[in-house]
């Protein structure tokens, strides 16, 4: 069991009090890793794993710090872009580096793509994919949902096809599945650098990448051949060892560390898990623990090269890589003897399952507690909705383990007293389930399988058994459930669990079911408890690939026109934005002060909002409209300084915008946890704001404020928080000599005439205050390439 004395500190990472291990025992010799040239993908037969450059680089790198190193210091580093002369301190330095690749899904996509076609390149500069999952609507099943899917969203799906053949990038269909299971079934491989614009990329660490969330402009640097800047992360250790048993699953080992660390513990860290229990492990469950890891605010998640993933990277088809690992297996994991920063220990012997929630995924209660802790605080027993699936856990073994709790239940006369569906990561997964049984034994038992898609995890789902604002419970293998982000519904509560719980808790109808001790009374009058669920961690007859959904980058692009309406309501070419004046910002209004969490999904909701993406000018209409008012408790309602009237929140913005006037937006805590959308920096930016000024920030969410030219800023004391009044007027003081290091001072104008000074700190670097001089890292990247 966990408690708070597992946490140890560690020496500092630069410490030349530690003796260095010599490179000799960890790497071939020099030359022999470039000879051999295995393909990145078996879609990409052109594109080979670089395994030379980790070891080139590692060798200087051991020598300059004179350490053991961590599995993610091993890839983190092999990855930098100059390793004689970066600077490298855990926590302090911005590496410059290196990505393998990069990857889009379509909500997110199409801003990378309109900004990367704004900077006027040819290709892009390394393997890239575009994966269609986030705009399926749940409404019916997989198929009919599906083709109305294609039919709806038709022109973004045409100008991703073209944009993605014109610039020669990858693209998975509508239908192909969740951007994270493809990347693991098709292009993760152990010892590689992966960023993507979704905050859940972090999956791809269970075949031992580091893969880690991003805005679209960091991809677009990376696209464009610039080295992509990262604040050199902290590590945190998890010890894991001993064997779960019984109803624990992988699941309940992140659901267990988001209870210690919280939603913002992990900020700045790259979480990395180590010890005898990580080969108890399936590799897609240690893909489940990386993925909901984005839920802690880490960097990214990952688990050492295994003989696991060599099992899943032969049966997906690339026992060629797998081969190369095992020979550079010494890269693929820790030294002996290397420091973290944090470490936590997990005995998987006593480990129980958990359940998290709701309206936040750290929230967490062990099974054996949980209904005794419904009651307390009124959560709704009776369950309405159970649902599978997602990007965290959609594997054949999540799939299989679920089955055999329904044949349980099936011998017994029984089927789900709660509505239940089932979301396929993949159409591999979804027609090797089909294969196998296992998708009849679901439906069979009244569930429903979606489409191969994000659906109901992301709100793309069109719930029709409740009102909105009816008190309810729903449970997912999810890895989010923000207020209202499943399903629109703020009443909602919302958990989080495995998918073999949520099958449990389904089957029963009940949210205080406890499968390990309760019982079930079948068809004919007599109770029967569940046995443990049991299911393969790989097919054993293989994976059947389904329908072919890829389509390659043609061999001749020139005549590749890309799909961009003018008249468009869902797609905008983009402008630039205006550049800093080089001046102090002087009395400008507070445009809302938030009160509490603040997530992408307040600043930037998702749902029906989606189909925006590609519009700037049309998305920012929901810019914000979830964040609470300080002054009223309301979401949405802002008062107009000039007019004295409440209106919406872009409203007021865009009155303030054609007035000339900019404006600030003060926040709690974590401002912007959760989905890695620029969107939420891009609207503040598009309607005339200047700054955000916070107790804190989520890491992504920062790195995209300043890539779009904004200042995100926060208190040097927190409780000044408290000193600001909504009708205090701003100036921002200290730009005319911006530097590294340097506080800024915000003066408040009270209505009183009286001023304050609260002092504002940044972590801006250099190169990061070029972006704001410039008006934005695109603009700085245009004037760069003119």
């Amino acid at each position: 069991m966990l408690s708070s004395n597992t946490f140890m500190r560690a020496a500092k990472s630069v410490s030349p009090a530690i003796k260095s291990i010599p490179s000799r025992t960890y790497a071939q010799a020099a030359g022999t890793w470039a000879a051999q040239k295995v393909p990145m993908s078996v879609l990409e037969q052109d594109k080979f794993v670089n395994y030379q450059r980790i070891e080139d680089n590692l060798q200087i790198v051991r020598r300059r710090l004179n350490r053991p190193l961590t599995l993610s210091e091993k890839v983190v580093y092999g990855h930098l872009d100059d390793a004689e002369n970066q600077d490298i301190v855990r926590g302090q330095s911005y590496l410059k580096l290196r990505p393998d690749r990069v990857a889009c899904q379509d909500a997110t996509a199409q801003m990378a793509l309109l900004q990367f076609m704004s900077a006027g390149l040819p290709s892009v500069a390394v393997p890239t994919t575009v994966h269609c999952d986030h705009l399926i609507q749940a409404q019916k099943s997989g198929v009919p949902d599906l083709a109305r899917a294609i039919d709806i969203n038709k022109e973004v799906y045409d100008f991703l096809a073209t944009a993605s053949a014109k610039y020669d990038i990858g693209f998975w269909k509508p239908g192909s599945g969740i951007i994270h299971q493809i990347i693991l079934e098709n292009y993760a491989f152990p010892g590689g650098l992966m960023i993507g614009t979704d905050s859940h990329t972090p999956n791809a660490g269970g075949l031992g990448m580091v893969a880690i969330g991003v805005g679209g402009a960091d991809a677009v640097d990376v696209m464009a051949d610039i080295p992509w800047e990262l604040k050199c992360p902290k590590v945190i250790g998890v010890n894991l060892h001993g064997k779960m048993n019984g109803w624990t699953s992988a699941k309940d080992i992140i659901l267990k560390v988001a209870g210690i660390l919280t939603v913002k513990g992990g900020t700045g860290a790259i979480v990395e898990y180590t010890g005898a229990g990580v080969d108890t492990l399936s590799c897609t469950g240690m893909g489940t623990i990386c993925n909901m890891g984005a839920e802690i605010g880490a960097t990214t998640s990952m688990f050492p090269f295994n003989a696991r993933m060599a099992e899943y990277l032969r049966a997906t088809n690339r026992g060629n890589i797998a081969q190369y690992a095992e020979q550079f297996a010494p890269n693929l994991r820790a030294d002996e003897g290397a420091q973290y920063d944090e470490m936590i220990d997990i005995d998987l012997d006593k480990l129980e399952p958990h359940i998290n929630g709701p309206f936040t995924p750290d929230l967490a209660t062990p099974l054996s507690k949980f209904k005794e802790t419904a009651i307390k605080n009124d959560w709704p027993l009776e369950l309405k909705v159970g649902l599978i699936g997602s990007c965290t856990n959609s594997s054949y073994e999540d799939m299989a383990r679920s089955a055999s709790l329904f044949e349980q239940a099936s011998e017994h006369g029984l089927k789900c007293k709660s509505k239940y569906t089932v979301t396929p990561g993949s159409e591999q997964i979804r027609a090797t389930i089909e294969r196998d049984g296992i998708m009849d034994i679901m439906t069979n038992a009244g569930g429903v399988v979606l489409a191969n898609a994000c659906g109901p995890c992301i709100g793309q789902w069109d719930r029709q058994d409740i009102k909105k604002g009816e008190k309810n419970s729903i449970i997912t293998s999810y890895n989010r459930n923000f207020t209202g982000r499943n399903d629109a519904n703020p009443a909602t509560h919302a958990f989080v669990a495995s998918p073999e719980i949520v099958t449990a808790l389904s089957i029963a109808g009940d949210m205080g079911f406890n499968p390990m001790t309760d019982s079930l009374t079948g068809a004919d009058g007599k109770p029967f408890k569940l046995n443990p669920p049991t299911g393969d961690s790989l097919p054993t007859n293989g994976y059947d690939a389904g329908e072919n959904t890829f389509q390659a980058p043609p061999a001749d692009r020139s005549q590749v026109n890309v799909a961009v309406d003018p008249k468009s309501n869902r797609l905008q070419l983009l402008k630039p934005f205006e550049k800093w004046n080089g001046e102090d910002i002087k009395e400008i209004p507070i445009l809302i002060k938030v009160k509490g969490k603040c997530t992408t999904d307040h600043i930037s909701m998702a749902g029906p909002w989606l189909k925006y993406r590609g519009h700037l000018d049309n998305i920012s209409n929901n810019m914000l409209i979830g964040a609470i008012n300080i002054v009223n408790g309301e979401a949405n309602s802002i008062k107009n300084v000039f007019t004295g009237e409440f209106g919406g929140v872009p409203d007021v913005a865009r009155d303030y915008k054609a007035r000339g006037v900019k404006w600030v937006v003060i926040g709690d805590e974590n401002y912007g946890e959760g989905s890695s959308r620029e969107h939420a920096a891009l609207e503040p930016r598009y309607l005339n704001g200047a700054a955000i000024i916070t107790k804190s920030f989520a890491r992504i969410h920062e790195t995209n404020l300043k890539k779009q030219g904004m200042l995100p800023l926060t208190f040097a004391n927190p409780a000044d928080y408290d000193l600001i009044d909504p009708t205090d007027n701003v100036d921002i003081l200290g730009l005319t000599d911006f530097q590294e290091g340097k506080p800024l001072t915000m003066r408040l104008h009270k209505t009183d005439g009286k001023t304050q000074d609260i002092t504002l700190n940044h972590t801006f670097n250099p190169g990061q205050i070029a972006w704001f001089k410039a008006g934005s890292a695109l603009n700085l990247m245009r004037e760069k390439t003119a």
